[in-house]
């Protein structure tokens, strides 16, 4: 069984395509950029098969060619650019192209195909300013206050898809990821806010001191994990909700991460910043956003997380040791 993977040379999309080539699965990526050389030689070492695709996420087209070359029985959609506040005031179009724009593409070719189910990888930053509350964010039940260029173009997406989806009878299921760090995320060209726990790393190999804004509690989610619980999506025959929190339920806070870099890095140096004094580390909110509700994923599809904090930090630095 095959899966076409647009964004497949971006931070999500390789950890998918890995995790899927470990089960000795068919995947087909489709991106602009060459995956990575790194992940090129691990793909190559697992028992499945992988094909790379080179082309514009918003070209139909191109699309519907590389669909009809490889025959995918499923779609997932993760290309996106992940915009901070300078690309959003530079170049706001480009980023709706993509993030709207590129999965309407994807969807139309997947239709014209005959592509089976569709995964529509969403962001938790559609709950935006809901997350602001203390109350876990749910599916059906949280409003949607998205507050960035990012999160408005992911709640559109959604809106688009479906209603494209309902007309094309595509079998779509939306997944919206939380938080992820772990292996894999890199400076794409696309992706402007490298996530907090990289940040420290990074400051962490350069012999530099973090100093945190706070100490910054989220559900962090492990990029392995991520992939888990879209195969999961894509696994499931019949999926009773149409949407669904991808998110890992553990809860910690970057200052213990901190602490699991200090294990590693024996003269590494951190603290809380103090009153007037500038962090170093970006959390890119004035807020620590409430947990994501991932029960339903849980019930509808046995999904299972595998990595808390302990084992995230230790497979994360295993897998930096053999970069």
């Amino acid at each position: 069984m095959g899966t076409f993977i647009t964004g497949a040379s971006g931070f999500v999309g390789l950890a998918l395509a890995e995790h899927l080539l470990a089960r000795g699965e068919t995947v087909v990526g489709f991106d602009r950029s060459a995956p990575p050389a790194r992940a090129l030689r691990t793909f190559a070492g697992l028992p499945g098969r992988f094909a790379m695709e080179q082309g514009d996420v918003g070209d139909t087209a191109a699309l519907a060619a590389a669909m009809r070359r490889h025959a995918p029985a499923r779609l997932v959609t993760l290309a996106a650019i992940t915009a901070g506040p300078q690309r959003e005031r530079a170049t706001p179009q480009a980023v709706f192209e993509v993030n709207v724009g590129g999965v309407l593409a994807a969807l139309a070719a997947a239709a014209d195909c005959g592509v089976g189910r569709v995964v529509h990888v969403s962001s938790g930053s559609v709950y935006g300013a809901s997350g602001e509350g203390g109350d876990a964010l749910q599916e059906d039940r949280t409003p949607l206050r998205p507050e960035g260029l990012y999160g408005i173009s992911k709640q559109a997406a959604e809106a688009a898809a479906r209603r494209f989806a309902d007309l094309a009878g595509l079998d779509l299921v939306v997944g919206r990821l939380g938080t992820c760090f772990g292996p894999w995320e890199a400076d794409s060209g696309v992706r402007d806010t490298p996530i907090a726990p990289l940040q420290v790393l990074r400051l962490a190999a350069r012999g530099e001191p973090a100093l945190l804004p706070r100490p910054h509690r989220r559900d962090w989610l492990y990029v392995r994990d991520a992939a888990a619980a879209i195969a999961a999506l894509c696994d499931q025959p019949r999926c009773p909700h149409g949407t669904y929190n991808l998110g890992a339920g553990f809860v910690w806070t970057l200052a213990q991460w901190c602490g699991q870099v200090l294990e590693r890095h024996p003269g590494f140096r951190w603290r809380i910043a103090g009153p007037g004094e500038a962090a170093n580390v970006d959390c890119y909110a004035p807020y620590d956003r409430a947990v994501l509700d991932v029960a339903r994923l849980g019930q509808d599809t046995g999904f299972v997380p595998r990595f808390p904090l302990a084992a995230a930090a230790r497979d994360f630095h295993d897998w930096l040791q053999h970069a």
